[in-house]
C-alpha cells in the first residue's frame, strides 16, 4: 500500500518514511502544502498523512482542496494543536483522524493500520432510510421531510454510523473508534460537540427527533 507524507519538518519527515516503510509500505514525501496538492492530486495514495502548519498551503487547506477534487483516500492530521475546537475543526474539514504531537510511532501506525482496514471494508447500500429522513449515500445528499439538509463531510460520516447500527445504543468510544479512529478518554467532548452538530441539523424543527441520547451510555438513532 502506498502512503502520502507532507510534513515541513524534515527530521519527523525522514522519521516516519523510515517507520512505515520498514512496516511494508511504499512512502511518498512532500516537505510544504503546494508539493503535497501536486502529488496527492497526481498520484493514487491509500492513506495521506498532513501535517496541518505547511509551508504556502496549510494543512486544512489541503485536506479542503483533496476532497473537493474527490480523492478518497483516509487522511490522518498531525498538529502541535490539542484542544477540542482544533481537532473538531480538522475533522470536520475532511481529515479521518486527528493525532497530536507528540507522538508514539506505534501509535500512529496502529491508526494507519486501523484507516485503511476500515477502508477496505467499506460496503456501503446506495440509500437508507428511516422516517421522513432519507440519506443517498452515494451521492451523499441527504433530506427530512423532503427538504434538504446540508453536512460537513464528517457530519455525514457520523450520521452514517448512527443509521447503519440504527435501534441499537452506541458509545462515545465506539463511536471514536469507528468514525474517526481516535482516542475516547482524550476525545469525549469532540464526540458530544459533533452529534450536538448533527442533532441541530437533523431534528431541529422536525416534531419526530431521531437521534437520542442514553445517560451514562451513549446515543442511540431511532424512529419512536
Amino acid at each position: 500500500m502506498k502512503i502520502l507524507i507532507v510534513e515541513d519538518e524534515v527530521k519527523l519527515g525522514s522519521y516516519l518514511k523510515q517507520g512505515l516503510t520498514e512496516a511494508g509500505f511504499v512512502v511518498d514525501c512532500a516537505a510544504d502544502g503546494l508539493d503535497g496538492e501536486h502529488l496527492a492530486l497526481t498520484e493514487k495514495y491509500d492513506l495521506i498523512i498532513l501535517d496541518i502548519m505547511l509551508p504556502f498551503i496549510d494543512g486544512l487547506k489541503l485536506v479542503q482542496i483533496i476532497r473537493e477534487k474527490n480523492v478518497a483516500a483516509p487522511i490522518l492530521l498531525l498538529s502541535a494543536l490539542d484542544k477540542t475546537q482544533d481537532k473538531v475543526k480538522g475533522l470536520e474539514t475532511g481529515a479521518d483522524d486527528y493525532l497530536a504531537k507528540p507522538f508514539d510511532f506505534a501509535e500512529l501506525l496502529a491508526r494507519v493500520r486501523s484507516l485503511l482496514r476500515r477502508k477496505s471494508k467499506e460496503i456501503k447500500p446506495s440509500r437508507i432510510e428511516i422516517g421522513d429522513l432519507s440519506v443517498n449515500l452515494i451521492k451523499r445528499v441527504v433530506s427530512r421531510g423532503g427538504k434538504k439538509i446540508d453536512l460537513t463531510n464528517k457530519e455525514f460520516l457520523l450520521l452514517e454510523f448512527l443509521l447503519s447500527n440504527e435501534g441499537e445504543v452506541v458509545t462515545r468510544s465506539l463511536i471514536a473508534s469507528s468514525v474517526w479512529d481516535i482516542n475516547f478518554d482524550s476525545d469525549r467532548n469532540v464526540i458530544d460537540t459533533m452529534i450536538k452538530r448533527l442533532r441541530n441539523k437533523i431534528d431541529s424543527g422536525f416534531e419526530s427527533k431521531l437521534i437520542h441520547t442514553v445517560r451514562g451510555i451513549g446515543y442511540i438513532l431511532e424512529l419512536r
